[in-house]
């Protein structure tokens, strides 16, 4: 805050000097008392024709007068002394009360100056602040913009980045996906190529089970053509022979019996199950094999009824057969179900 300039007044020095002034007059006025009056000239010429005066009176009244007027005008000079030097007195104080105005003044001049002064540094400081505000707000929107440019090409920095990201992970995706599809293409082909295998390896199995059961059935056909003859032929002998006929059913019964004897039907065996084995024998009546030419479709009772004619073997009994009984029961067929056997 500007601190406020004092005013300098003169009212107190003029109002000083004109009542030394009005002093001065009073003075000059007023007469201190004579000790005798001092007769006018009327006066003296009067007396001199009232009374007779010698000269000598004169003399001394002469003398008194001029001591009077000589006092008079002594005591008016020292009047006049006395107002000149209460006037110096008054003319001093109103000077020094002049030069103390002035210096006041002066000094209100300076502090005038002074607040002038600063108040000018003041506003210059202002200005420099303001011109340094200014400054740092240019500098600041410099820096804002240099910021915000920063951030830009950061922005277009990241976006080409994930651009970049983008098209590796687009350029990855598809490589990824041309290799999966590659693969399923790949295993497709394998998968085919298995496949087309195993149907083959299949149509082989089934052809070779085809040619193995038509085999089977030429042979089975063959040997029951074979059989057939021999059984037209057998007949024509049993009609002639009772007693052959009778061996050879007894021979039937007999391995019946001894198969049935060694046959130990499986856990799991069910009464809907039927397979049939063949049974070739050597002249001996031993076993030469016995195969499965129809299966039950379960193993276990299949392999049953195979080991149960390998333990009841050898038939010695087929030795007491005629030749050609025994040529016909060399080569048969036994058909196993869970409850008999045919």
């Amino acid at each position: 805050m500007a601190k406020r300039t004092r005013r300098v007044g003169y009212g107190l020095p003029v109002v000083l000097a004109i009542g030394v002034h009005i002093v001065a007059l009073l003075l000059t006025m007023l007469r201190l008392p004579e000790s005798e009056p001092i007769p006018s000239s009327s006066s003296v010429v009067q007396a001199t024709l009232v009374s007779d005066v010698t000269a000598t009176d004169k003399a001394q009244y002469a003398k008194e007068a001029k001591a009077r007027t000589a006092k008079r005008q002594a005591e008016e000079a020292a009047q006049q002394a006395a107002e000149q030097q209460a006037q110096e007195a008054a003319r001093e104080q109103a000077e020094q009360q002049a030069a103390q105005a002035q210096a006041e003044q002066q000094a209100a001049a300076d502090a005038a100056r002074a607040e002038a002064q600063r108040r000018q540094q003041a506003a210059e400081q202002a200005a420099a602040e303001r011109a340094e505000a200014a400054r740092q707000q240019k500098a600041a929107e410099a820096e804002q913009q240099r910021q915000v440019q920063v951030q830009k090409q950061k922005a277009e920095a990241a976006k080409k980045q994930a651009e970049a990201e983008k098209q590796r992970q687009a350029e990855e995706a598809k490589k990824q996906a041309e290799a999966e599809k590659k693969r399923e293409a790949e295993e497709a082909r394998k998968k085919a190529e298995a496949e087309k295998k195993r149907k083959a390896e299949e149509a082989k199995k089934k052809a070779a089970a085809e040619a193995k059961k038509k085999a089977e059935a030429a042979a089975k056909a063959a040997s029951q053509n074979a059989l057939n003859d021999s059984i037209a032929n057998e007949q024509e002998r049993i009609a002639n022979a009772q007693q052959s006929n009778q061996a050879s059913n007894s021979f039937i019964n007999l391995v019946k019996s001894a198969v049935e004897a060694q046959w130990h039907l499986p856990p799991n065996a069910d009464g809907a199950l039927v397979t049939q084995v063949r049974v070739r024998l050597g002249p001996s009546g031993e076993l030469l094999a016995a195969t499965v030419t129809r299966s039950s479709g379960n193993p276990s009772f299949d392999r049953s009824a195979t080991q149960a004619v390998e333990a009841a073997a050898p038939f010695r009994e087929l030795q007491q057969l005629d030749a050609g009984l025994q040529r016909r029961f060399r080569d048969f067929n036994l058909k196993f179900t869970p409850g008999d056997i045919q």
